[in-house]
């Protein structure tokens, strides 16, 4: 009995919860213990609930009546500091997944995956591990390397270049740029050929619109 892992269910749809209750029983080394239509019934039991009672794992819905999944998150949390939750949801909306990570969720699993892989993710996260849905995995990979992407592009120029870029992109030339700047034109243009090997390009309108496209300073509103 002790590798059991002990589930409570927090879901007001009573045939899905019904379908997830099914399914568990089939597992020998799961057991649902209670399951709840509100965040706020849950939360009240777990209060009054012995420590034996406490879940080792929390599915929880999002889209609930009353308290909604995201913010009775944190409350789970306080309240059952060593119960893993699983974030079992039809949303698959940015802001949802990153707010539910960022508020405690161990796992983020969609209500269109197969049973097989909910109760492989239940396992999961008993042990420690991460459990995604594959879709919302690839969209989280994806994001994080836009950032890094932009990220790297910050820091491609020195401060020097981009003040020079920028004075680019405000029609400047390199004897204006001198003289704004109040340094020789042999620096201006050895910057210059810097910032278009850099961005891997050969005149200024390239340099600018390269940079704006890698992020490394806002696209301008055109003016009319």
């Amino acid at each position: 009995m002790g590798n059991l892992i002990r589930v409570m269910l927090v879901e007001d749809n009573v045939e899905y919860r019904e379908v997830i209750r099914l399914a568990l029983e089939q597992e020998s080394d799961i057991k649902l213990i209670s399951q709840f239509g509100t965040s706020e019934i849950a939360l009240r039991w777990l209060r009054d609930a012995a420590s034996a009672d406490v879940p080792d794992l929390i599915l929880l819905d999002l889209r609930l009546p009353g308290m909604d999944g995201l913010d009775s998150l944190v409350c789970f949390r306080e309240l059952a500091p060593k119960s893993k939750v699983i974030i079992l949801t039809q949303s698959d909306q940015e802001k949802d997944v990153l707010r539910a990570i960022a508020s405690g969720a161990s796992g983020y699993l969609l209500k269109s995956a197969r049973l097989s892989e909910i109760t492989e993710g239940i396992r999961t996260v008993f042990h420690g591990g991460a459990s995604l849905d594959k879709g919302v995995a690839m969209y989280l990979l994806e994001s994080l390397q836009q950032k890094r992407s932009k990220s790297d592009a910050n820091h491609l120029l020195t401060d020097r270049e981009f003040e020079i870029l920028t004075l680019m992109a405000d029609g400047l030339v390199k004897k204006e740029i001198a003289a704004r700047l109040k340094i020789g034109y042999s620096t201006v243009d050895t910057h210059v050929a810097h910032i278009y090997e850099k961005l891997q390009v050969t005149n200024a309108p390239s340099a600018v619109n390269r940079a704006h496209r890698l992020g490394i300073f806002p696209q301008h509103d055109p003016e009319f």
